[in-house]
C-alpha cells in the first residue's frame, strides 16, 4: 500500500508542475517547431587563405631583377639644366663645330664681382719693343754710317748717296797686342756677304755656319800674324760697329749677351743658342743696307 500511495503522490506532483508552465502561443509554438527542425552548426572563426609565395625568377633574370632594384634605389644622376639667362646657355646649346675654336670664351661677371684688387695687376712688358726704365730708344750716332736708333745703320743707298764708300774700324793683334785699323770697300764686301746670305739662308735653318762662329781674322800689320787682328768692341753696347763687323765677317766675335742686345732693339728672337742669335743678326744688317733685298726669312712677311 505504501508504494501504491507513494506512486500516485508522485503522479499528481508532475501535473500539478505542468500546469503552473504558462501556455505558448502559436507563434512560438512555430518558432520553436523550426528551430527544432534546423540543423545545429557551431560557428567558428574564419581564416584567412595563406599567402603563395610566387615561384622563384628563372636565373637568366636575377641580374636584370638586381639591376632594377639598384637603378630603383640609386636613380642616375640627372644632367645640368642651365637657365637660359646662363653665360653657358648659349655655347651648349650650339653643336661643337658651329663654335670656332679659336674664338675665345667670355665670361659675363656679375655686378659688384670683378678680379680681386688685393694685389695690383702688372701689364707684361714686351722687352724686345720697350727699352729699360730711364734709357732712351735714340742715342748719338757713334758712327757716320749708323742711326740714332741703336742697332740700326743706314741703307746702303744712303751712304753712297752720302759718298761713304769704305768702312772702317780698330783691331788689335793677339800675338803682339798692337793695335791697327782695317778698312773694307762697302760695296764690294756687302755684296759677298749678302749674295752668300740670300743663296744660304734658307739651307742655314736659321743657324750660322761655322765661318761665322769662328771667322777668319785680318793678319796684323806689325808682326805679320795670320788671322790675329780681333777687333776691338766696344763696351758699351750702343756704341759696337755693327757695320765694320758684317762687312768683316767677324760678328762671331761678339759675345751672346751683345748679339742678344742687337736681337733685342731690332725686334727680333733673342732666345736660343748662339749659332741662331748670329744667324739673325747677319740677316737683320743685311735687311738694314738693303732693305728690298732677298733677306726675309721663308715664314716672314715684309
Amino acid at each position: 500500500m505504501n508504494n501504491n500511495d507513494q506512486g500516485i503522490n508522485n503522479k499528481r506532483k508532475n501535473n500539478n508542475q505542468d500546469l503552473n508552465q504558462p501556455m505558448l502561443s502559436e507563434e512560438d509554438e512555430d518558432d520553436m517547431l523550426a528551430l527544432s527542425l534546423s540543423p545545429y552548426r557551431p560557428s567558428r572563426p574564419r581564416r584567412s587563405p595563406d599567402p603563395v609565395d610566387p615561384p622563384p625568377p628563372p636565373p637568366s633574370l636575377m641580374p636584370s631583377l638586381f639591376m632594377q632594384t639598384l637603378t630603383a634605389q640609386n636613380p642616375p644622376p640627372q644632367p645640368l639644366q642651365l637657365s637660359p639667362s646662363h653665360p653657358l646657355y648659349m655655347t651648349t646649346q650650339q653643336p661643337p663645330s658651329l663654335i670656332p675654336s679659336s674664338m675665345p670664351l667670355v665670361y659675363s661677371q656679375e655686378p659688384g664681382r670683378g678680379p680681386s684688387t688685393s694685389r695690383p695687376i702688372r701689364t707684361r712688358r714686351n722687352p724686345t719693343q720697350v727699352p729699360r726704365e730711364g734709357k732712351s730708344k735714340t742715342v748719338p750716332a757713334p758712327f757716320p754710317w749708323a742711326t740714332t736708333r741703336r742697332a740700326t745703320v743706314h741703307t746702303l743707298e744712303y751712304l753712297l748717296s752720302r759718298g761713304i764708300r769704305t768702312i772702317t774700324g780698330d783691331v788689335q793683334c793677339k800675338r803682339c797686342e798692337k793695335s791697327f785699323v782695317v778698312e773694307y770697300d762697302l760695296e764690294e764686301k756687302f755684296t759677298d756677304v749678302g749674295s752668300f746670305v740670300a743663296e744660304n739662308k734658307n739651307t742655314l735653318r736659321d743657324r750660322a755656319p761655322r765661318s761665322w762662329t769662328t771667322p777668319v781674322l785680318p793678319r796684323c800689320r806689325h808682326c805679320q800674324e795670320e788671322s790675329s787682328g780681333k777687333p776691338i768692341i766696344a763696351e758699351k753696347k750702343k756704341a759696337i760697329n755693327w757695320l765694320f763687323l758684317l762687312l768683316g765677317q767677324m760678328l762671331g766675335c761678339c759675345t751672346l749677351e751683345q748679339l742678344k742686345y742687337f736681337c733685342k732693339h731690332t725686334k727680333n728672337h733673342r732666345t736660343g743658342a748662339k749659332d741662331r742669335v748670329l744667324f739673325l743678326t747677319y740677316l737683320e744688317l743685311c735687311k738694314q743696307l738693303d732693305p728690298n733685298g732677298p733677306f726675309y726669312r721663308s715664314n716672314s712677311k715684309r
